[in-house]
């Protein structure tokens, strides 16, 4: 009885583990109405929080294409300076509910899966998008060009700074390379 407890307990804490890895931030919530084929294709980083998996990188680049299980892979590409090389990671991403809703589950590493949450979104040309993980620990402004206007800058600094996020925080990616 005690082992089917633990075992219980095991299952329960891995279960609310990969939900909160999973979840949506507080004062967040995923654009509606999206559509994944006109989200797919290339994506410039034009800001983001520091994270050990971007670091030094410059160029980066986001590209997005389906799976052959309906599934989306995503191919992350930045320049590191230091090493004079290029950094490619490969991983995929599957829509937590619905595929309306912009809130993916995204890995790339085996088994384990963390939010890709799409706040806000040009809902008319999918030229621009601001996106976060599973909490306030990632903030990432997307385009499809290399440089946003300063409207539009200004417009998802103000959309992420509403729902709680700390826009100094961000840095500034340069293209140089493409």
């Amino acid at each position: 009885m005690v082992n089917l407890v633990k075992v219980a307990a095991s299952v329960l804490v891995s279960v609310l583990f990969l939900q909160s890895c999973t979840g949506v931030p507080d004062n967040v919530e995923p654009v509606g109405n999206f559509e994944l084929p006109r989200y797919l294709g290339e994506w410039y980083e034009i800001a983001r929080y520091d994270h050990s998996f971007e670091e030094g990188l410059s160029d980066v680049t986001a590209t997005y294409s389906m799976r052959e299980d309906g599934g989306v892979k995503v191919i992350n590409r930045g320049f590191s300076s230091e090493e004079n090389t290029w950094d490619e990671a490969e991983g995929r991403a599957y829509f937590v509910k619905s595929p309306s809703i912009g809130h993916l589950k995204v890995s790339f590493f085996g088994p384990f899966y963390a939010s890709y949450v799409i706040m806000d979104l040009d809902k008319d040309d999918y030229q621009y998008a601001l996106i976060t993980g599973p909490d306030k620990e990632y903030l990432w402004l997307l385009a499809r060009s290399p440089e946003l206007s300063p409207q539009i800058k200004t417009r998802l600094l103000n959309k992420a700074q509403a729902a709680g996020y700390d826009t100094d925080k961000l840095i500034w990616v340069t293209h140089t390379r493409h």
